[in-house]
């Protein structure tokens, strides 16, 4: 029976039940998320207004109160949450991909820091470029997050060309720490907007409106399709950057628009939520130890894990010292630092 039932479980019948188990979670969370709050409201009303907005058109009469509870305050907020968490954990697949370093993500390699730069910059100086206007918030996000990211491999390779793990994450901690000065110097500079700059600094996706989602999708959407047709090279690059050279990819390319996904997920994040750390360390990781390292569903299964866990981490956040909310940044770290241990452990009793 049991060995029945471990066959059962191998090959791509294990891939088909992670994609079922990996969408229940997904609406179930969803579902809670939206439900939950200080004012519950049961899941089958929630469905009801989701599917009459999106089929129907908007309730009328009494639940006219629950609906914009629903619509407009809750579905927002955890959609954002969603897409933040499904964004970090596509960054660190693919980051751990191309860089053949499980420690590798947003937030160990100092993208997030250098993101935050950007969004901090932005909301101390109210910068707005007159083309962009509300996007320029997480085109700066980006744009500081992709220059960090170059600046983090050049010092990895100035001091060993393998990109060996200590040293890409040495790398990201001296460039976090500078650009944690030049964030500390902004907050120290803002005045009456300090205690506005360090929350957001701290990860929330409270009080996130459908402009929100939004200035987050569209963003969203370019890395992942970026990573979704690159899916197949972050395969080859598991070999080394010699064997996909002689395989035919063209390595400088691929890294770079790589590359650029990543900080274009990580951007779009960081702009709307703040830093939240570990998202990309820990969903990869764990979705590699049960659907393998092929990128071909690493890639999706991460996507949908991460904004499950972000949308849940958020639920807790409301409901564990309800009415006081505590920042995400908070409860991500305290599960992502025992995990990011314990994998630099396991990659050092490989290496030994």
């Amino acid at each position: 029976m049991r060995s029945a039932f471990i066959r059962m479980l191998s090959g791509n019948n294990r891939i088909v039940l992670l994609y079922l188990c990996t969408f229940l979670l997904a609406m179930t969370a969803i579902v809670l998320g939206i439900a939950s709050g200080s004012v519950a409201l049961p899941f089958f009303k929630v469905i009801d207004i989701i599917a009459s907005h999106l089929f129907w058109g908007p309730v009328s009469g009494d639940p006219v109160v629950s609906d914009n509870i629903i619509w407009l305050i809750r579905m927002p907020r955890v959609l954002v949450a969603f897409l933040v968490g499904a964004a970090l954990a596509a960054a660190g697949c693919a980051m751990q991909g191309l860089l053949r370093n499980p420690l590798a993500d947003p937030y160990t390699l100092g993208v997030s820091s250098g993101a935050s730069v950007g969004a901090v910059f932005v909301i101390y100086t109210g910068w707005s470029l007159p083309m962009l206007g509300s996007l320029t918030l997480p085109v700066m996000s980006i744009t500081a997050g992709l220059l960090t990211l170059f600046i983090v491999i050049g010092l990895a390779r100035a001091v060993r060309k393998d990109l060996s793990n200590e040293v890409v994450i040495l790398s990201g901690i001296i460039v976090s720490s500078f650009l944690g000065a030049l964030i500390s110097l902004m907050i120290a500079l803002s005045g009456e907007n300090m205690r506005a700059i360090v929350s957001w600094l701290l990860g929330s996706v409270a009080m996130k409106s459908w402009r929100h989602v939004q200035m987050t999708l569209p963003f969203f959407l370019i890395g992942w399709l970026l990573l979704a047709v690159r899916a197949k090279e972050i395969n080859i690059f598991a070999s080394g950057e010699q064997s996909a050279h002689h395989m035919g990819v063209n390595v400088a390319r691929t890294k770079l628009w790589i590359l650029i996904a990543c900080s274009c997920l990580t951007g779009a994040a960081v702009s709307v939520s703040g830093t939240i750390g570990f998202v990309g360390l820990v969903i990869p990781h764990m979705i590699r130890m049960m659907a393998g390292p092929n990128q071909k569903h690493l890639l999706f299964l991460s996507i949908v894990n991460g904004g499950t866990f972000l949308v849940v981490t958020d639920w807790l956040a409301r409901i564990l010292l309800s009415p006081e909310e505590l920042p995400l940044g908070v409860i991500t770290a305290l599960v992502g630092a025992p995990v990011f241990a314990l994998i630099l452990i396991q990659s050092r009793k490989h290496k030994g």
